[in-house]
């Protein structure tokens, strides 16, 4: 099974080659990597470049014309990586919030998994113990908020670390996405869940970024708080359809 792991980037120079190395030494089975880079002025873009030569290939390049956003990279990037031939397709950050080994038992589970979801909600997971309180609380409510509105049973609907099924992905209207903050997490788990998909939710620690600066700003917090409401109306054709895990 190959599986392409899409990973957008903006000024994310000082955690890429790291992030690469960590990835590309997991036992998972023909794991490549496509980096969608919105135009990074540090360089991130030809680092990119120098890590395909060095990787042979097993490190791929998206170059956008600037900072288009979040949503638009990530459906970029899964249309790029199901041409590519990818059965599974998975996404992260960059800055290492996202724990890596965890990738190993998530694309395990796809065998039986339409998707799977790196999850700070459900026992065992949990946040970074620096954050302050406000900031923990910020987030638990924003999840809760989403979730409640849209009535998932997902616990970590707002969480960006998820793998897929091809099949998966090609069955869910991409071309209808919208959002573009990170809402975009919120609106492709509420499609998912409309389809009627079998997920599994695999506790992680969200670890706070190492290295360079949040992209998170007021503007994506608004789509967000807005979008959550519009969503009901804007998939209400959607019907389950058979699983395919």
């Amino acid at each position: 099974m190959k599986t392409i792991l899409v990973i957008p980037t903006y000024n994310e120079a000082e955690n890429l080659p790291k992030l690469v190395s960590a990835l590309l030494e997991l036992p998972i089975a023909d794991l490549n990597l496509l980096v969608v880079d919105d135009n990074s002025p540090d360089g991130t873009g030809q680092m990119v470049d120098d890590l395909s030569k060095e990787t042979g290939g097993r490190v791929m390049g998206l170059h956008r014309t600037g900072k288009l956003g979040l949503g638009t990279a990530y459906i970029q990037g899964f249309q790029l990586a199901m041409k590519h031939g990818a059965d599974y397709i998975g996404q992260m950050d960059a800055d290492f919030s996202h724990p890596i080994d965890k990738l190993v038992p998530m694309v395990e589970a796809l065998q039986e998994f339409d998707f799977v979801i790196g999850s700070r909600y459900v026992p065992g997971g949990s946040l970074d113990e620096r954050w302050p309180l406000w900031r923990r609380a910020l987030s638990g409510w924003g999840n809760f908020y989403a979730r409640t509105i849209l009535g998932m049973k997902i616990r970590d609907v707002t969480g960006g670390f998820k793998v897929w099924r091809k099949e998966t992905l090609s069955a869910m209207p991409l071309e209808r996405v919208r959002s573009n903050g990170y809402v975009f997490q919120v609106e492709m788990s509420y499609i998912a869940s409309r389809l009627g998909f079998k997920s599994l939710e695999i506790p992680i620690y969200f670890a706070d970024r190492r290295w360079g600066q949040s992209k998170m700003n007021f503007p994506i917090q608004v789509e967000a708080a807005l979008r959550v409401w519009q969503l009901p109306g804007m998939y209400r054709d959607i019907r389950p359809m058979k699983s395919v895990g």
